[in-house]
């Protein structure tokens, strides 16, 4: 739950900011266009930890034993078909599969703070903590995929004025063996014709 839950609210501000006229610009377009890859990125994540609890016993007793809610878990991994771009067009999907995550967690709170007992405040805590470190988690792979993207972009802009310049600098180079060649050919010619006179 740690890893999906914050990124309704992320989905929220970036759709919020990319909508806003004033702030609108080439790089809150690309923030939403990278957003169900973020959380692609965010399950891939949730796989490696998944993965890495389990480790180094994958059979089906182990995991029956180490995964307590095997719904929730199945329904975390789904967020790696994210990756696909035909669903990836699609970001509200991700928005909304991520609603699951994020319900559980506000029905939490909401529970501990409307109960008529007295509130335990270890668990509120607790589930702030959970909210904070998936706040971060999601920030980061948002992060990581737009400095990705802008040097991506960055890269392919000098690779083709390089290649640009590299195709010029080739074809010089080439002109000028071309003449060094044909003056080697005309002293040749010159020496043999200066012999046979």
């Amino acid at each position: 739950m740690v890893f999906f839950s914050a990124y309704p609210v992320l989905y929220t501000v970036i759709v919020f900011f990319a909508g806003n006229q004033l702030l609108k610009g080439n790089l809150t377009t690309r923030m939403v266009s990278l957003l169900p890859f973020s959380y692609a990125l965010v399950g891939t994540l949730f796989l490696g930890f998944q993965l890495k609890k389990l480790y180094p016993d994958y059979s089906v007793e182990h995991i029956k034993l180490i995964i307590h809610q095997p719904w929730l878990v199945i329904w975390g991994l789904l967020s790696i078909l994210f990756w696909i771009p035909a669903l990836a067009k699609r970001s509200a999907l991700s928005l909304v599969h991520s609603l699951v995550f994020f319900l559980f967690l506000a029905s939490d709170l909401f529970l501990k703070l409307s109960s008529s007992s007295s509130v335990d405040n270890s668990i509120i805590t607790n589930d702030m903590k959970v909210y904070t470190s998936s706040l971060f988690l999601n920030l980061g792979a948002i992060a990581f995929l737009v400095l990705l993207s802008l040097l991506i972009t960055y890269s392919k802009r000098h690779l083709i004025s390089f290649s640009k310049r590299a195709h010029i600098t080739t074809i010089l180079l080439i002109y000028s063996e071309l003449q060094i060649a044909l003056w080697f050919k005309f002293l040749i010619v010159y020496d043999k014709c200066h012999f046979i006179v």
